[in-house]
């Protein structure tokens, strides 16, 4: 990381006591983490069996104690529980009079901005999101891949440079999201990571169903390919036989998956759409042969609701 885009020393925060809220896969990484940075955990809670061993995993001889506890004990403190349960807590904890003056609350939700916190702040607390765009195992690896990680970045103005200086003791890179713009950064990345574990491990079944014993080792490299191509290109990256319109082609791979896999026919056939607008709008899909794909597209739906159709 170059120097330039270090913090001002006086903009970083002190050496501070940590806490956590909520020992998912993703509160444990951060605070060991902000623990490599010279911060100190003291207190994290969790619940389920699954919480509590990647607290110990992860850190170490923290104790375990309930929620108002930690914050009792902690100058910053990480929420890092379920989208939904979030405002609840908030509100619960600031009702309790459990939020201190002074103290740094920090959410990592994806969905939320800085103002879920309102309950905290207006009992003293210093509100700040911190969503890192990467998923977590709950394993040590999860601080490794930290380094370089996006975090999406919410905070009042007078609080952004301390926000991202967090940030970067984390090893990561502070992205400013705008506090309307929240969800829309989330759908963004969820279109992204989440629908392409699904998309893969879907992909990893059918070449099982068609014999092929190492799947991943298949896909790593064409994967791999895709995905950096995509990055660097864009559209531009599209190739295939919906971006070639192939139409044969793609009514033989419904044909294949009505057969093998019904399930996976609707979104394979919501993909191959998407596809064919973009590669259409870029102009690498030429439209006299659109026409007969998007035909495939249109009656590929026939019978997936136990009705028979066409897929030629």
């Amino acid at each position: 990381m170059s120097t330039s885009q270090q913090p001002d020393p006086r903009d970083r925060p002190a050496r501070l006591t940590v806490g956590v809220v909520g020992a998912g896969r993703v509160g444990p990484a951060l605070a060991a983490s902000l623990q490599l940075a010279g911060h100190r955990p003291v207190a994290v809670s969790g619940v389920s069996d699954a919480s509590r061993r990647r607290a110990a995993l992860l850190l170490p001889d923290v104790p375990l104690v309930p929620p108002a506890e930690v914050l009792q004990r902690a100058d910053l403190v990480l929420l890092t529980v379920p989208d939904d349960t979030l405002p609840a807590l908030v509100a619960g904890l600031a009702e309790t009079g459990a939020v201190r003056p002074g103290q740094l609350l920090v959410h990592t939700s994806g969905r939320y901005g800085a103002k879920v916190l309102d309950p905290a702040l207006r009992a003293g607390a210093l509100p700040l999101a911190l969503h890192p765009a990467m998923t977590f195992t709950g394993t040590p690896v999860d601080v490794q891949r930290l380094a370089g990680c996006s975090f999406g970045v919410t905070a009042p103005e007078e609080l952004r440079l301390a926000a991202e200086a967090l940030v970067i003791e984390m090893g990561g890179e502070p992205e400013w999201i705008a506090e309307e713009r929240r969800p829309l950064y989330h759908a963004a990345l969820a279109l992204g990571a989440n629908h392409l574990v699904t998309l893969v491990a879907q992909s990893m079944e059918l070449l099982r169903e068609a014999g092929v014993e190492a799947p991943d080792r298949m896909l790593g490299p064409l994967l791999g390919a895709a995905l950096d191509n995509a990055l660097r290109s864009g559209d531009a990256a599209l190739t295939g036989p919906v971006a070639r319109g192939d139409a044969g082609t793609v009514a033989a791979h419904v044909e294949e998956l009505r057969k093998h896999a019904p399930q996976t026919v609707a979104g394979y056939l919501a993909m191959a759409r998407a596809t064919a607008d973009r590669a259409l709008a870029h102009g690498l899909l030429k439209p006299e042969l659109a026409q007969d794909l998007l035909g495939v597209l249109a009656t590929g739906t026939d019978g997936i609701d136990g009705t028979e159709g066409d897929a030629r």
